[in-house]
């Protein structure tokens, strides 16, 4: 087990090179992420064989909280490895205790892509001495719609969506919907996105991130991330951000206008996303988080019935593992982040009259 040098050009190459070729690999277990993830540290864990190539990688995000003298650690979708190789997530164990008490972390968290059922993985990672939480709030969305495109043509992807959706599609393209993409973040189609991000969060409920986080994440990707637009009548009316990483096209954001909903905007822009995926061979696109899927009652169970029509399957992940440092210092943490969520709640409402 070693740290990766991020000084040097060879290592990252090297770290980079492993992750994005693993069928495990996250585009948040990129060094990429690091330029994105602005106000963490981070740190790089890995595990070499015996011809000295690395078979397991594992980002760590390090948010210090400095009124504590603690920190936490956070590994988005990692660690990056065979994960039912309990000698190798032992020595990434041992790794994040050699970090845990450089930075006097209180504890330890991670999300790798097991799935729920996969009962086998998720005891080779307690073994290991990552324990499975059974936390409803998770970082990351636990449920997540998948279209597996591996080996498939364009016709063949399209065809196979629910004849409303390509319906949909076809039609937004007669009624003139124009959609663009950007691998660079030009000001003014940052601008348009950022616009239909603030009126998606004001009608949905959610608290939108900086617009400089958006254009760190455009830029951060060099390419792998696109920022696309579509636009009616010169009006832009839907956005998303898109990564693409390891085999794998994610739609990790989107905003829609409450306008125009009638020319459906939102079809024909997942569907150039798809073409993108198809294009540069992946395997699947990942359509993302579809929280409440199994609750048609529920007000965002809207999100799963449009994913769905693009003919793809649910994924139930795990969730999150752990590892515990110090557990009266993960008390005073919580009791700190529950304080500061309710003092932000009640903002957003005052800042609504």
């Amino acid at each position: 087990m070693e740290f990766v040098d991020f000084s040097s050009p060879k290592a990252r190459a090297e770290y980079e090179s492993f992750v994005n070729n693993h069928p495990q690999g996250s585009f948040t277990q990129s060094l990429c992420w690091c330029d994105v993830k602005q106000g963490w540290q981070h740190e790089a864990v890995i595990v070499r064989d015996e011809n000295q190539k690395i078979i397991a990688a594992m980002l760590v995000l390090v948010k210090r909280i400095p009124f504590l003298r603690t920190a936490y650690f956070y590994s988005p979708r990692g660690p990056v490895c065979d994960l039912r190789n309990v000698a190798v997530l032992a020595e990434l164990y041992e790794g994040i205790r050699i970090l845990a008490r450089k930075y006097r972390a209180y504890l330890f968290k991670c999300d790798p892509m097991v799935e729920a059922q996969d009962h086998e993985t998720i005891e080779c990672l307690r073994r290991a001495g990552f324990i499975l939480q059974h936390d409803e709030q998770t970082i990351q969305c636990r449920d997540n719609y998948i279209l597996d495109i591996k080996d498939k043509t364009q016709d063949e992807v399209f065809e196979s969506f629910h004849n409303k959706w390509r319906y949909n599609i076809r039609l937004s393209e007669r009624k003139g919907v124009t959609c663009e993409y950007y691998e660079t973040c030009p000001q003014d189609k940052l601008d348009d996105f950022y616009k239909l991000m603030v009126e998606t969060g004001e009608r949905d409920g959610f608290l939108v991130r900086p617009k400089e986080y958006f254009k760190a994440m455009i830029d951060s990707f060099h390419g792998g991330c696109r920022l696309y637009l579509c636009y009616y009548q010169g009006e832009p009316v839907s956005a998303a951000i898109t990564v693409q990483y390891a085999k794998k096209t994610c739609y990790v954001y989107g905003a829609s206008s409450g306008r125009h909903r009638n020319v459906m905007p939102n079809h024909l822009m997942q569907w150039n996303m798809i073409k993108w995926a198809i294009e540069s061979k992946n395997d699947i696109y990942d359509f993302q988080n579809i929280p409440n899927y199994d609750d048609e009652t529920h007000p965002k169970y809207g999100i799963y019935r449009f994913k769905k029509g693009f003919n793809g399957r649910v994924v139930n992940f795990a969730g999150e593992f752990d590892v515990g440092f110090s557990a009266v210092k993960r008390k005073m943490v919580e009791l700190g982040i529950f304080m500061l969520k309710l003092a932000n709640r009640l903002q957003y409402k005052l800042s609504k009259r």
